[in-house]
């Protein structure tokens, strides 16, 4: 008996991300339409994605941006497809993506903060700065702009006091935060407070072990307050 969507669906709700998988990959779609096709497509490529077979994931959400489809859909595959770039060192590829969304008429925070990071990954600092810039006129109190653009400011010197300030209200908002502990401390550091650098990255490696930039700023610290 031939698999359907429903089933492949369930599995899918259920993230159960393999199950889905094989399930829509049975499914019979000789009598599909090409919007059928596209949405089987579509739920491949996020299945895909979810099992971090990139490469894989990128033929099926290509074949949704270049098929006639909701354009919120489209807006999704694309930030998927930046993430993916990002993910596999490709922000050239994740900036494309995202600037057709820009110009297609979506800005959000979300697309802003990544442009922010893709830029900085290719060491375009001033946009990448734009970017985050972008993204708090959008929403002032997101977490994600706060930190990444408090870390560039900081670490490029071009405005450390106002870079510690945006750190600091990222960590106050989420204490939790491996990534945004990391960058205050760094903060500290550059500011000359040893004690407190040391605490906060002390706190970020306590929740991110593997974190290599975490691990890289507490071994300069270190060798430093040697």
């Amino acid at each position: 008996m031939a698999a359907t969507i429903d089933e492949a669906m369930r599995f899918y709700s259920m993230k159960r991300w393999d199950s889905a998988l094989q399930t829509f990959q049975s499914i019979d779609t000789s009598a599909f339409s090409t919007a059928e096709k596209t949405e089987l497509a579509y739920y491949m490529g996020l299945c895909y994605t979810k099992l971090e077979r990139y490469n894989d994931a990128v033929l099926y959400l290509e074949q949704v941006v270049t098929g006639e489809i909701e354009p919120l859909r489209v807006c999704q595959c694309r930030l998927t497809l930046a993430y993916i770039y990002m993910t596999t060192s490709r922000p050239r590829m994740a900036e494309f993506e995202l600037t057709r969304l820009i110009k297609s008429g979506f800005k959000s925070v979300q697309i802003f903060t990544m442009m922010a990071y893709a830029a900085w990954m290719q060491k375009q600092q001033d946009r990448a700065v734009k970017m985050y810039e972008e993204a708090l006129d959008i929403d002032p109190n997101n977490t994600t702009a706060m930190n990444g653009l408090g870390f560039l400011l900081v670490e490029s010197g071009a405005d450390v006091k106002r870079g510690f300030e945006l750190c600091r209200k990222a960590v106050d908002k989420r204490p939790q935060n491996a990534a945004y502990l990391d960058s205050l401390g760094w903060a500290y550091y550059k500011t000359g407070d040893i004690s407190e650098a040391r605490q906060c990255l002390r706190r970020a490696l306590d929740l991110a072990p593997r974190q290599k930039d975490i691990s890289s700023h507490m071994k300069i610290l270190l060798a430093e307050a040697s």
